[in-house]
């Protein structure tokens, strides 16, 4: 996949030419796989938003840094600028499931507009693509239904706000079934918070904050092979707090027992703890605790 020549799709009505699917509108579509063309191995940029749901395995498909091997029921999300492709071995397979994409002209002054980058998943990497039971690729498929017949009618002035809503409604949905499997992979996701907890641990221990600077969440979620929203999120699902804050608390606490060595001033802590100036540092202490550094040291 590495030298291979990247397909670049603009706009809505090249990618439904590609595909061999009428262009109802210019900047949103349903695609029907069944009526493509086969696939073999490409790689594809797209200038619009995009959801996968495959019902065949068509080979590994790479997105971000990892690759996955589709299951039926499988729906993936697409940023726009993404790049992503599929590999299977130079194999022509016939596609079959569904695609939605829409462009960023379409949701532009519109609630969902605002509110996209709610909406994380568009950033995970494939292997943490969203795995739906039957009954919620039911769900699915009726909102690809209600989009697709919204586009079959005659532009009206109703009929912007009518798809965008259905749009909005299915990444809803979308939101509540992630929801529903952080929660079903319970027992994978109580690992990845272990690990988390000791990377953490490991680096304030380690020389890492003079050397790199205070932890930054990609670090760890790179450590953990996530994608840093997927990371995120699960963080803030089990946690309640986000992956920051689990950081920043931390740090507090390794402080907190610093401070009281006689040995050590309040600037060496900081630059310790991987602050550049130790202002940074007592302005986060004092938020946290509500007293400053200097003032915790008096007062223990």
């Amino acid at each position: 996949m590495e030298d291979q020549e990247v397909e670049i799709y603009n706009s809505v009505s090249e990618y439904n030419k590609m595909a061999r699917q009428e262009t109802l509108h210019p900047l949103v579509s349903v695609i029907d796989f069944s009526k493509s063309d086969p696939v073999c191995q490409h790689k594809r940029t797209f200038g619009f938003y995009t959801v996968f749901l495959k019902d065949v395995m068509c080979g590994d498909m790479f997105y971000g840094k990892n690759s996955y091997d589709y299951q039926e029921g499988t729906l993936v999300f697409i940023a726009p600028g993404q790049t992503y492709g599929i590999y299977n071995k130079g194999k022509w397979i016939q596609p079959a499931g569904y695609a939605l994409i829409f462009h960023p002209d379409l949701i532009k002054g519109t609630n969902l507009g605002k509110n996209i980058k709610d909406y994380s998943f568009f950033s995970y990497d494939v292997h943490e693509a969203l795995h739906l039971s039957e009954k919620e690729r039911e769900i699915i498929l009726e909102c690809f239904k209600n989009i697709k017949f919204e586009l079959e009618q005659s532009i009206d002035k109703h009929s912007k706000s009518l798809i965008v809503n259905n749009i909005e409604l299915f990444l809803n949905y979308c939101m509540r079934f992630y929801d529903r499997q952080f929660i079903t992979r319970d027992h994978i996701n109580q690992g990845v918070i272990g690990k988390f907890e000791n990377l953490v641990d490991d680096y304030f221990k380690s020389d890492n904050p003079k050397n790199i600077g205070f932890p930054m969440v990609n670090y760890f979620a790179e450590k953990l092979n996530l994608s840093a929203n997927y990371f995120g999120d699960l963080i803030k699902k089990e946690l309640g707090v986000s992956a920051q804050e689990f950081i920043h608390n931390k740090l507090i606490d390794i402080a907190k027992e610093q401070i009281l060595d006689p040995a050590k001033s309040i600037s060496e802590i900081s630059y310790d703890l991987g602050f550049k100036y130790p202002q940074h540092f007592t302005r986060l202490f004092k938020t946290k605790v509500g007293i400053s550094p200097s003032e915790y040291k008096t007062l223990n």
